[in-house]
């Protein structure tokens, strides 16, 4: 039995590293069968309806780095009637669920603003339920530009 030189050594716990970092990332991007199925489990497969919440994206993000979101779901936000999640899902990323968000009927508004992740051009879709059981949807493509030249 031969024993390893320390640049061997080095060599093969590098090796190692990678194929650990490859094997947690997988290929890099989710198929829209991942968001599908993401959607599917916050929803339980239930129908959404349209029209009740507005989503605000740019067309073209030059960096996809810091992309602004903004959400706001038509709700009187009372206690019997108020929103009790938003679920935001990007369809391209490698991990689809992008951020999950909790409402009270004493939030006041179920808005929400902030800057989201996306690994290229892709589909962003937001689900919102509500305490009485509806679900609410709206979706928006964002162009993601690499290096600013267009991608």
């Amino acid at each position: 039995m031969r024993s390893l030189t320390r640049r061997e050594a080095l060599a093969l716990g590098a090796m190692s590293a990678t194929a650990a970092l490859a094997g947690l990332h997988g290929s890099g991007q989710a198929a829209p069968a991942d968001a599908a199925a993401e959607i599917a489990k916050f929803t339980g497969g239930k129908p959404q309806e349209t029209g009740r919440v507005t989503i605000e994206l740019p067309e073209i993000a030059e960096n996809g780095n810091a992309v602004p979101l903004s959400i706001v779901v038509d709700s009187p936000m009372t206690a019997d009637n108020h929103v009790t999640d938003i679920l935001v899902v990007a369809d391209g990323n490698p991990s689809p669920g992008i951020a999950a968000f909790k409402f009270t009927p004493m939030s006041g508004r179920a808005e929400i603003a902030t800057r989201i992740r996306l690994a290229g051009s892709q589909n962003v879709v937001v689900v919102a339920r509500t305490s009485s059981g509806a679900l609410l949807t709206a979706q928006r493509q964002v162009k993601v530009t690499i290096g600013g030249c267009g991608g």
